[in-house]
């Protein structure tokens, strides 16, 4: 029964997307990828170098065939996982293990592991591959540095001092990365030549960023936060714009070829904002998803949207101990929402 609802479920969602425009808005759901086991999640990489879709989620990282929706490896003991990044250069993969506070090294041919590494800092948390140096960078919550990781040797070469929490962060591959700093309301532009904080620019309306895309060929940074993106020069950090998006923001995401760039929401919608010129920006979709769709991952190649969620049980009671306690997952229930556009 339990089966043939799921599959009900996805029939009317499809239908959905095809036949409501006014309610999916030129999107559609058009996969859910199940995977075993249960456990929270954190960040994902559709990775179109490999054709892999890596997901974090509980004590694993599931590797899913994007082209069949397969699971077709298992990356187990990386204790607080966070997010994953590729090296392709070097057929390699780096996870953050934030319980942990190292990274797992992992072969993108086999998927076997080749050693932790440990970072300077605590909570590596987003993990980014900076193509310019050819060098991975944890971003560590607890300890506002980051770490800086030869993808090569595996050898750690620098720790970058930050003035607060950073979250997500990108690169626009010719020598500069750009970081959210939550707590400060802030992102930050590092220059890699030198690995040194050079400019850090308020975001103000908006507060606590936590997702971050770039537009590279337009210089437009999308910093997500809650209810709200904000649109930055990457030159300059002039905020050009805010764009309404819904609740419990965690992720972003931009599509080159489509420009347009995306903001996931935890109470369940997908924020499509389209990009008309560099200085003109308009919210295009507000697509339905799931509660606790909050992370996101967007394929450049084939312009799906990956966003993975689970059903939830009660939230227990506040204690001492928990303070701020999750709601419950339902076991079985984990999957990733495959979303695409209409076409």
């Amino acid at each position: 029964m339990k089966k043939m609802i799921f599959i009900v479920a996805g029939i009317f969602l499809s239908l959905l997307g095809l036949n409501g425009q006014n309610i999916s808005n030129g999107y559609k759901i058009v996969q859910q990828i199940h995977l075993e086991g249960d456990g929270f999640w954190d960040y994902l990489n559709a990775d179109d170098a490999t054709g892999m879709l890596y997901v974090s989620h509980g004590k694993m990282v599931n590797v899913v065939d994007m082209k069949t929706g397969k699971n077709v490896a298992t990356i187990t003991d990386v204790n607080g996982v966070h997010g994953i990044a590729i090296a392709p250069e070097f057929n390699k993969g780096f996870i953050s293990n934030g319980a942990d506070s190292n990274v797992t090294v992992f072969n993108t041919k086999d998927f076997s592991v080749i050693e932790k590494v440990s970072v300077t800092g605590r909570n590596p948390d987003a993990i980014l591959y900076e193509p310019f140096t050819k060098s991975i960078i944890t971003w560590n919550g607890r300890s506002s540095n980051a770490t800086v990781i030869d993808a090569k040797t595996d050898k750690v070469i620098q720790t970058i001092a930050l003035a607060g929490k950073p979250e997500a962060a990108v690169s626009d591959g010719k020598g500069k990365v750009f970081v959210n700093i939550e707590d400060k309301s802030e992102v930050c532009m590092i220059n890699v030549k030198t690995w040194k904080v050079e400019q850090t620019w308020a975001i103000s309306p908006g507060e606590g960023p936590s997702g971050l895309a770039l537009d590279i060929e337009n210089h437009r940074l999308f910093s997500a936060t809650d209810k709200l993106m904000v649109v930055l020069d990457a030159e300059t950090g002039k905020v050009i714009t805010t764009l309404p998006t819904g609740g419990r923001v965690d992720g972003a995401g931009f599509d080159p070829g489509l420009k347009r760039a995306y903001s996931s929401c935890g109470e369940g919608e997908l924020t499509v904002v389209q990009e008309e010129n560099p200085n003109s920006f308009k919210v295009l979709a507000n697509v339905p998803t799931q509660a606790g769709a909050r992370t996101i991952s967007v394929s450049a190649a084939t312009h799906r949207i990956y966003l993975p969620t689970a059903e939830f049980g009660p939230t227990p009671e506040k204690t001492a101990d928990n303070p701020r306690p999750r709601p419950t997952l339902k076991p079985g229930t984990f999957t990733v929402l495959v979303v695409e556009p209409v076409k």
